[in-house]
């Protein structure tokens, strides 16, 4: 690792990183005027982001930067390819890994490994259905549309919020920051299905000013250390039903997403390897053909 690279890391672990998200947070949700739009047009000129695809192409129309960056976009953008029996994508980005889950064991980057048990929040019970399934991790850059849809149609079960530490989630820190996913902040949520349960993993990182979900608005940071979890019911007019394609939630400031699935229940498309770019709605994976 070149001396650069290694002491972006270094100030990673002593940087007061809840401190600067949690100010930057108040920022971005701020209406700031003529700051809110001097730093909104740096940001898309600075990180290329593609205007045309917004609902609202003007980068200075928006009121807040959380606005901006959470913009919608326009109907025809992201049109859902996947069929009946395939997967589709959750979020624009980038994979970072996918493949086997190795018993309790997910590849974070070359030579480092982490448990998916301490990734869904320590509970044994939520992890076991997961042992030896699939995995898949994808990162999404500061240009990248940053709502979160479903891969496939799901019912809400669980809902964990796992508080951590919040280092940058890139690549560089991927590949030196060992049980990164696992120790930093995120709010997990289980879903059941056609193929099973499945697990989404939305993991916070530095200047992550909150993460929101669809039914519950904004999970992070609540108050105190624990783990929080919320059940809520498989049936009746209480529950939670998204289809797929749906939005079930958002970044505010960009982040990864890790998606778990049980033994023998999907494929992942041949193309998909760690480097590919993804598009909200494309095929993510084929659903397990039953003998």
């Amino acid at each position: 690792m070149a001396n650069f690279d290694r002491l972006k890391i270094t100030l990673q672990y002593i940087a007061p990183k809840h401190f600067m998200s949690r100010a930057m947070g108040k920022f971005a949700s701020a209406r700031a005027g003529w700051l809110t739009r001097m730093f909104t047009q740096w940001f898309v000129s600075k990180y290329n982001v593609d205007m045309s695809e917004a609902i609202e192409e003007d980068p200075r129309a928006y009121p807040t930067f959380n606005e901006f960056f959470t913009r919608p976009l326009k109907p025809d953008a992201r049109p859902l390819v996947a069929g009946d029996d395939e997967l589709a994508h959750p979020v624009d980005g980038t994979v970072s890994q996918l493949g086997p889950i190795r018993g309790d064991s997910l590849i974070q980057a070359k030579n480092h490994d982490y448990s998916m048990q301490a990734l869904l929040g320590g509970d044994a019970a939520v992890a076991e259905p997961f042992h030896d399934g699939e995995f898949a991790t994808i990162y999404l850059a500061p240009r990248d549309y940053h709502r979160i849809h479903m891969p496939l149609a799901g019912t809400l079960q669980k809902m964990i919020y796992v508080p951590g530490d919040l280092f940058s989630v890139n690549p560089l820190t991927a590949e030196n920051v060992p049980n990164l996913f696992a120790r930093n902040e995120r709010v997990v949520a289980v879903f059941d299905s056609e193929i099973g349960p499945f697990a989404m993993v939305l993991v916070g990182a530095t200047i992550v000013a909150s993460i929101e979900t669809v039914w519950a608005g904004t999970v992070t940071p609540p108050t105190g250390p624990r783990v929080h979890t919320w059940d809520y019911p498989s049936d009746g007019l209480n529950a939670i039903r998204l289809s797929k394609g749906e939005e079930m939630g958002r970044f505010k400031l960009g982040s990864t997403v890790v998606l778990v699935f049980p033994k023998d229940t999907m494929q992942f498309a041949e193309e998909l390897a760690p480097g590919v770019v993804t598009r909200m709605g494309q095929v993510l994976g084929n659903v397990a053909t039953k003998a």
